[in-house]
């Protein structure tokens, strides 16, 4: 939870590889932006793709599925919900709907990610609040063994290390620390290290950053969010830990979905 604030204290310094993919991205933003001035109908139905593919995927990644069959219906239609997984899918969808269609109007706060959180969580009992106790990366083995993988803040530091966290960010855009994309990068790992709700952080992480990247000022299609809110959302994860826990890798000690 330190990348922000070491960003703040001296001026990052980008490896020329990382350089070049920036400036990839600023020529892609130009080309799309055309395309968008000049094809918008087909713009439209590659939007609806990417909300179906990211509000599944997205769920998928912690082990929510739906029926195929049902997926276009609880993308676009009202229909009575069949289970929790289907559920959490449309709450999904709500908080994409709520980015997509505010962007950069809709602020990045402590009240936003919580809303975000309650949205992608449904019904349940602490959706849109912040853990109460203590929530370790366990990982388990097949024999049975466990460990620790990573150790989360306490849940009893999680407020303030919140409003620290949305205040540098806040500061790091307004000073230009660095590359926008890459303080939305911080402001991801920042936020999964704090690990802030008991269950749900993975996707509220991939919310954020998609918030990010509006804020940012790039104007992401949704087509190409999707996969890169997951690819950095990865990244983090992996960075945090020092090494990508394997498939026996579970948030505390109880079951639940990251």
């Amino acid at each position: 939870m330190m990348t922000l604030r070491q960003l703040s204290a001296e001026p990052p310094t980008i490896p020329t590889r990382a350089s070049w993919y920036l400036a990839d991205l600023a020529e892609s933003k130009g080309r799309q932006e055309l395309f968008t001035r000049q094809s918008p109908q087909k713009v439209k139905v590659l939007r609806e793709h990417a909300l179906i593919e990211s509000s599944v995927s997205s769920n998928r990644i912690e082990g929510v599925e739906v029926d195929k069959s049902r997926i276009a219906t609880l993308m676009f239609g009202k229909p009575a919900l069949r289970d929790r997984d289907e559920e959490e899918v449309r709450g999904y969808r709500d908080a994409l709907n709520l980015i997509h269609q505010n962007g950069a109007k809709l602020p990045i706060s402590e009240a936003t990610i919580k809303k975000l959180h309650k949205l992608s969580r449904g019904e349940i009992w602490d959706a849109g609040s912040y853990k109460v106790k203590d929530v370790d990366i366990i990982q388990t083995f097949a024999d049975g063994r466990s460990r620790v993988r990573f150790k989360t803040l306490p849940a009893k530091q999680t407020p303030k290390a919140m409003a620290e966290m949305i205040e540098l960010w806040n500061r790091g855009m307004r000073e230009k620390w660095a590359q926008p994309l890459v303080l939305a990068a911080a402001l991801n790992l920042d936020f999964l290290c704090i690990h802030p709700f008991r269950d749900g952080n993975g996707r509220a992480s991939r919310l954020l950053f998609l918030l990010a990247c509006y804020h940012c000022a790039s104007k992401p299609d949704a087509t190409s969010v999707s996969n890169a809110s997951l690819r950095t959302t990865k990244s983090a994860t992996t960075r945090s830990s020092n090494k990508a826990p394997s498939a026996g890798t579970k948030a505390n000690t109880t079951r639940g979905r990251p």
